[in-house]
């Protein structure tokens, strides 16, 4: 039974206080619901000129997040739905970089992307290749959503009185627009494109008349030179994507849509032109955007930055959902090193769930991946453990690698535990495309040579399969003295001794790892072996003898 079907008035009593950020922005919709209405409407947007990417989904993913957080402040007594929609009938402005057979491409430039030859070879246009590239990835994650076309909207009639509305006030969104263009754009500028039923080119071209009653525009053809009124309606022009945005909320009845940072003015644009016609701007936010390990912005095109697949080579989808739920409006680093990370921090999130009351509860981030039913925890093993495993053992196959696990936690298989089978899996991808290829070993300096002959001399004399409290005592104990005795005064311990600094920690993964963190080492140690800790000591005092 999910959070929803719960007939617990108390879960919406304590939602309409919680600060969870799709709470905040579910009460932005309820309060825009003074007049009772049939179904709310919850849009994304999305622009096939390139093949799909990691932000795409996290638009939809937390839209969806606020949408669930609407079903609980309202229980449900309210239809929602989630509209996917793709630009694709925009025209081609260039050719992407990530693609094949560009020269195909090029020879369609300007026209609407579902006019566009597929370069892979796989469906009848480039459009139809990215939706449905977008669509197998909503669909993998589950997402309750109704995908729709421009085009179709277009084509089908759909939009046609929208259109007629533009048309009816096509002065005041020139009024609207003007202000916001150069004075050079401004010459020519009109909302209405028309599409050249001889090349297919969506025409950048200005408008010399437009007829309302009639419901046309008439422009002068930039070949030929000769003036040509068309209908505005059934698939004849597009508008600009301004005027466009604004004309679907309307059209559509849109209720909530959030944009990137980098569409703040886009967005107060569309919502002029949308009150103008008559509509109300949607509810939404902008979020930050997502940047590539240079810290530039990833980029359909450009195909910078982490894809869908990628990250769920190396770990689960729900990592991923949690990566897109955190400060939505703080720029995030979307590379291949945050992944070990928000695994580990999902099933941290994943196991306090239980434990915690409502408010916490709904809070944790967990609560909003799962649609207020998160799974329960089963995982004996952190991501970052097993990573250190692997990199230990130089493990090359699963079986290795269940071999430590069983040792540490007797009783634990792939069938008893399937989530940690797959976290094996990803941990082994990970070593093999990312730890392996950078690993460097730091030699230790005198003081830290020393230290490591310590440990290793009070590793041998621990009675066999200690406990990780135990060798983790011994690790401290190890540590304490110079130059890794804790000077901040920061680190109090229990027994009064004095503190050991993370500079210790760090050393060990460091000069005997080749990597720069891990978990608790006496968790490692238990699981990896003393026997072969102690033998990759003696290895790292060797190697750098």
């Amino acid at each position: 039974m999910t959070a929803i079907e719960a007939p617990t008035a108390s879960l919406r009593e304590v939602a309409e206080l919680s600060h969870a950020w799709p709470f905040e922005e579910a009460r932005k919709i309820v309060a825009r619901l003074k007049r009772p209405k049939d179904e709310v409407i919850f849009e994304t947007g999305y622009g096939p000129s390139g093949l799909p990417h990691i932000g795409t989904f996290g638009e939809v993913a937390r839209t969806a997040m606020v949408r669930h957080a609407f079903r609980v402040l309202t229980q449900d007594k309210v239809k929602t739905r989630l509209i996917a929609f793709s630009d694709d009938m925009d025209g081609l402005r260039k050719v992407p970089d990530n693609i094949p057979n560009k020269e195909l491409v090029a020879q369609h430039l300007g026209k609407p992307l579902t006019r566009v030859p597929d370069p892979f070879g796989t469906h009848d246009s480039f459009a139809a290749h990215n939706n449905a590239r977008l669509r197998a990835f909503l669909d993998q994650f589950g997402f309750d959503y109704e995908f729709m076309s421009s085009t179709a909207c277009y084509t089908s009639g759909r939009f046609d009185d929208a259109l007629l509305k533009v048309l009816q006030h096509f002065e005041q969104v020139m009024e609207v627009m003007l202000p916001s263009l150069r004075e050079e754009r401004a010459q020519t500028y009109s909302p209405f494109l028309p599409i050249d039923p001889a090349s297919g080119i969506v025409l950048q071209v200005p408008v010399v008349e437009h007829d309302a009653k009639a419901g046309t525009i008439t422009y002068e053809h930039p070949d030929r030179g000769e003036r040509v009124t068309t209908l505005v309606t059934g698939g004849r022009c597009k508008l600009q994507w301004k005027p466009d945005w604004a004309m679907r909320w309307v059209a559509l009845g849109v209720d909530y849509e959030m944009a990137g940072k980098d569409l703040i003015d886009s967005v107060k644009l569309s919502g002029e032109i949308c009150r103008t016609l008559g509509g109300a701007p949607p509810e939404g936010f902008n979020y930050e955007l997502f940047l590539d390990e240079n810290g530039q912005k990833i980029s359909k095109s450009k195909g910078n930055g982490l894809t869908i697949e990628e990250w769920l080579r190396y770990a689960s989808p729900e990592s991923l959902s949690l990566f897109m739920y955190r400060e939505p409006k703080a720029a995030k680093r979307l590379y291949f090193d945050v992944i070990p990370r928000h695994v580990d921090e999902y099933l941290q999130f994943l196991d306090a769930y239980p434990r915690q009351g409502l408010k916490e509860k709904l809070g944790n981030p967990v609560w909003h991946v799962h649609n207020g039913a998160p799974p329960a925890s089963d995982n004996p093993v952190p991501f970052a453990m097993l990573l250190s495993l692997v990199t230990a053992s130089n493990a090359a196959n699963a079986e290795t690698l269940w071999g430590f696990i069983t040792r540490y936690r007797p009783g634990v298989t792939p069938s008893t535990h399937p989530r940690l089978a797959a976290l094996v899996e990803y941990a082994i991808n990970y070593y093999r495309d990312f730890v392996a290829p950078a690993k460097k070993f730091r030699a230790p300096s005198a003081a830290e040579r020393a230290a490591l002959l310590d440990l290793r001399d009070a590793l041998a004399q621990l009675e066999a399969q200690p406990r990780p409290e135990a060798i983790q005592e011994v690790v401290y104990e190890i540590g304490r003295r110079e130059p890794f005795l804790d000077k901040s005064g920061k680190i109090k311990t229990k027994d009064g001794k004095p503190g050991v600094s993370l500079d210790w920690f760090n050393m060990l993964y460091q000069v005997l790892l080749g990597q720069e963190k891990g978990p608790r080492f006496g968790s490692f140690v238990a699981a990896y072996g003393v026997a072969n800790t102690i033998a990759m000591i003696d290895d790292a005092l060797a190697r750098s003898a």
